[in-house]
């Protein structure tokens, strides 16, 4: 079976070989590696490389390179035209290892940003299934605390990572950026990064929040060569719902510590109970103290702001 899907991968990059060549693109040599064949495209200062992996599960496709580029544009139409991540994410059955990365945190006004990557193999994807694991949007807040100890019973320290980024941290960040899915594609990638050079994994699945071009590119600037995949409702597969179930706690954790700290309730969410706490701790804290609490781009804190100004 591996020689028949060998086979139709190298089929794929001669053809898109032959179509950047027709462009007049300056093509190096197709290279045939462990896990996929590659080749690089330049055009002047401007660098892409495209990768066909193969693998028990099937062909895909990958290119690297800056997103931005006028090149890589031209290869990505090639190479994998528009929405092919959807089209992959309906179809590609859960393969026998990878890693699974989800975050939890984007859509609440207090709080951090929490990504998680998790790394499973068959016996360990077996054992996640058999304790529950599934979306931890499906889940209580105390299902995700028992279930998140049990996950890290059953996946070694070094196979699992959880990048929290506080409050605070997220908005130097998000200056930095100035772009949250920018954001969470860093945060994405060197959760990955943590884990990927102590396992196997040839394949890293998340949910697809934007352009994947975004975490493929953190990826190639860390010179790791994975072969990623981003698709909707990514939590289906056991290993991104164990990393949503982890990346979940934490971020529960930090709401139940500054609860305590502060001796009254943070809420989760952006809706108009935050907007009360917010004026609350403005007030008893002042308005600097907010940027360790909140984070400062969304509406709640620019209105607030606004308001403010007068």
């Amino acid at each position: 079976m591996l020689s028949n899907l060998k086979l139709k991968a190298f089929s794929r990059i001669q053809e898109i070989y032959t179509q950047l060549a027709s462009q007049g693109l300056k093509i190096s040599n197709i290279e045939e590696k462990q896990h996929n064949y590659e080749l690089n495209v330049q055009n002047f200062k401007e660098k892409v490389k495209v990768l066909v992996y193969f693998g028990k599960k099937g062909v895909s496709t990958i290119i690297q390179g800056d997103i931005h580029c006028e090149t890589y544009i031209k290869v990505k139409k090639v190479a994998v035209g528009e929405g092919l991540f959807d089209s992959i994410g309906e179809k590609i059955s859960e393969p026998e290892e990878y890693i699974g990365t989800d975050e939890s945190g984007k859509g609440d006004f207090f709080g951090p940003l929490v990504i998680a990557a998790v790394y499973a193999d068959q016996i360990t994807l077996n054992e996640l299934k058999q304790i529950g694991v599934k979306d931890s949007k499906q889940l209580t807040d105390e299902q995700i605390k028992i279930i998140s100890k049990q996950i890290r019973k059953i996946i070694p320290e070094n196979f699992r990572n959880v990048v929290a980024i506080n409050p605070e941290k997220y908005n130097q960040l998000y200056d930095s950026f100035k772009n949250l899915n920018k954001l969470l594609a860093w945060g994405h990638s060197k959760a990955i990064e943590n884990i990927f050079l102590k396992n196997n994994a040839t394949t890293a699945i998340s949910d697809k929040f934007g352009d994947e071009g975004l975490i493929i590119s953190e990826l190639a600037k860390k010179k790791i060569d994975i072969n990623l995949i981003q698709t909707t409702k990514a939590e289906r597969f056991t290993a991104v719902a164990a990393a949503s179930i982890l990346a979940r706690d934490k971020m529960l954790n930090w709401f139940t510590k500054t609860t305590k700290e502060l001796k009254f309730e943070i809420p989760k969410g952006a809706g108009d109970v935050v907007n009360i706490t917010l004026d609350k701790i403005a007030s008893k804290n002042g308005t600097e103290f907010l940027s360790k609490l909140v984070k400062l781009h969304f509406k709640n804190y620019v209105n607030y702001s606004n308001l403010k100004k007068g």
